[in-house]
């Protein structure tokens, strides 16, 4: 886990996690900390964590998603499960139900990724999209395909990228804070004009 940078901006994030049984008590929820513990590795900005975890209910997930946003503030907000196709999969219904934007790009590489281990990737339908200056992205719902879909496949031949190398320089067309990572579990690609100078601290 990095230790995070006091030269580096703070950020807001959201983290939810979808799914009946985990939030009835059921089981423990796996997908905040998997999410928590892959974010903390990869960003060197001091970050204020805002974590949800409810039901398969599709009201309640555009809810949730709408009070992380436009109450909390966060600037990324990251969900995990109910995006397959089963009846209560509806995560992505209810994240489209909040967008101002589509994102598809998102999605279109999760399932690329994903499709490198299992052909049942095709299955998934995890979307992205822009709610006034957040990023919102459904991600899936086991611990290892959500660091593999944010890191990508780096020792692919040839490599294969995550969809996080993007997240920065969407933040930063959304006019949000400038998100740094350590560039060995994930290099933030940027055009050269939007690279910002290092900062002391």
């Amino acid at each position: 886990m990095n230790d995070p940078s006091p030269a580096c901006d703070p950020v807001r994030i959201g983290l939810v996690s979808i799914s009946d049984r985990a939030s009835s008590g059921s089981y423990p929820d796996q997908g905040i900390p998997a999410l928590k513990d892959w974010l903390a590795r990869a960003l060197k900005n001091p970050v204020e964590w805002h974590t949800r975890l409810i039901p398969d209910e599709r009201d309640g997930i555009s809810a949730a998603l709408r009070e992380l946003v436009d109450a909390s503030g966060c600037d990324l907000v990251l969900t995990t499960g109910g995006t397959g196709p089963a009846p209560r999969d509806v995560t992505p219904e209810a994240t489209l139900a909040v967008a101002d934007k589509l994102m598809p790009g998102f999605g279109e590489q999760m399932r690329l990724v994903s499709l490198a281990f299992v052909p049942t990737a095709i299955l998934s339908r995890q979307v992205a999209v822009i709610r006034g200056r957040a990023l919102i992205v459904n991600l899936p719902g086991q611990p290892k395909a959500i660091a593999e879909t944010l890191q990508g496949l780096p020792n692919a031949t040839p490599p294969v990228h995550g969809i996080f190398a993007a997240v920065p320089y969407c933040i930063d067309l959304l006019g949000g804070p400038y998100l740094e990572t350590d560039d060995a579990v994930c290099k933030a690609f940027r055009p050269k004009s939007a690279i910002r100078p290092p900062r002391a601290g």
